[in-house]
């Protein structure tokens, strides 16, 4: 019989919750990571699977993940994630959310949740009407909290041009390609903040019309989605969904430097130790995507104001460095660094 414990992704993982409501077609799972810090805060993610040891993948994947990003952006939470199940019409009602919400409660604030892929500000105020362990709402002007999409590009963009300086010697994005995987909320904004500065920009998308737009509003060019990896450039910024960079992908790769927001863009632990054999410089995900839970934390534990919420974003480079500088020195790579140091804050240190 094949368990949850017989899974390559599960780590110790400290719980795990299925939900199945027929009444409202909810079907998600919430994974706990680790509450070593605090409770486990993270997104619920909503998207169609295809089969559905796939969405325990991702739940599994992504909670471990979060453990680490909490661990390395210094906030008192551990770990955890949800995903919900999504018809391939990827429709979604106020009543499954709120099957949704009563599942995050019954809890008890071991699991705080917030907005991720496919959900949005409007979907977590569905969830707060049946729980209090929700962020990520609706703020006022001035306020932290609320979407994370633009704190996650802030720290994604501040991270790229860390690792240009550090690769490239160049403080400055002016006239370097930057190849975007990806056009939706993230790569927006870590498009806007690079054109800003002169990037030349290609981007691609599997929402064709989505990355059309976006390549319009900046004088980009567009790329099909199975060319943007090979193709040449000073950075390839992944900022889609996850296990992209394989042992083939890699050997493909025609970039100096990747650094990008997606989750989990390691296929496997060894692709880590690939990108450095090939000189890659690789900006662990889940240091530079930090900005979105440095924002949504703040807002929960009610810490802070939005000038300490950017001085935390601003601290995403220096982070960055630390790993590289220790990378090498030891000869490991940047990924084995970080899930070192990462392993170690939450108790798990090896």
């Amino acid at each position: 019989m094949s368990t949850p414990w017989d899974l390559s992704d599960f780590d110790a993982h400290e719980h795990l919750t299925f939900i199945t409501d027929p009444s409202t077609g909810l079907k998600a799972i919430i994974a706990i990571h680790s509450t070593h810090l605090g409770p486990a805060a993270g997104g619920a993610r909503f998207w169609h699977y295809v089969e559905d040891d796939q969405a325990l993948t991702d739940a599994l994947r992504l909670s471990r993940g979060m453990s680490y990003k909490n661990a390395m952006a210094g906030l008192p939470l551990g770990g955890g994630k949800a995903v919900l199940l999504a018809g391939e019409d990827l429709a979604k009602s106020p009543e499954m959310l709120a099957a949704y919400g009563r599942a995050v409660n019954s809890l008890g604030g071991k699991y705080v949740t917030a907005e991720d892929v496919g959900m949005s500000v409007a979907d977590m105020i569905e969830v707060r009407r049946q729980t209090r362990f929700v962020a990520g709402l609706p703020v006022e002007g001035g306020a932290v909290g609320g979407d994370p999409g633009p704190h996650t590009s802030l720290g994604v963009f501040l991270g790229l041009k860390a690792a240009v300086k550090r690769a490239l010697g160049k403080d400055s994005l002016s006239g370097l390609h930057i190849a975007m995987q990806g056009a939706g909320s993230v790569a927006t904004g870590v498009a806007i903040h690079a054109a800003a500065e002169g990037a030349r920009l290609s981007i691609a998308d599997v929402d064709a019309a989505r990355a059309k737009k976006l390549a319009n509003d900046l004088g980009a060019t567009i790329v099909e989605p199975d060319q943007i990896m090979t193709l040449e450039a000073d950075v390839l910024s992944p900022n889609a969904l996850g296990a992209i960079l394989t042992e083939e992908s890699i050997a493909a790769l025609n970039v100096p430097i990747v650094a990008g927001g997606a989750n989990n863009q390691l296929a496997t632990n060894q692709d880590g130790a690939r990108l450095m054999k090939r000189g890659v410089l690789y900006a662990p995900d889940y240091v530079i995507n930090a900005g979105g839970i440095i924002n949504v934390s703040s807002e929960y534990l009610g810490e802070g104001d939005a000038a300490v919420v950017r001085s935390r974003i601003e601290a995403i480079p220096g982070r960055l460095e630390q790993i590289w500088t220790e990378s090498a020195a030891s000869g490991r790579d940047p990924a084995a660094v970080a899930d070192a140091i990462a392993q170690g804050l939450i108790g798990r240190g090896r």
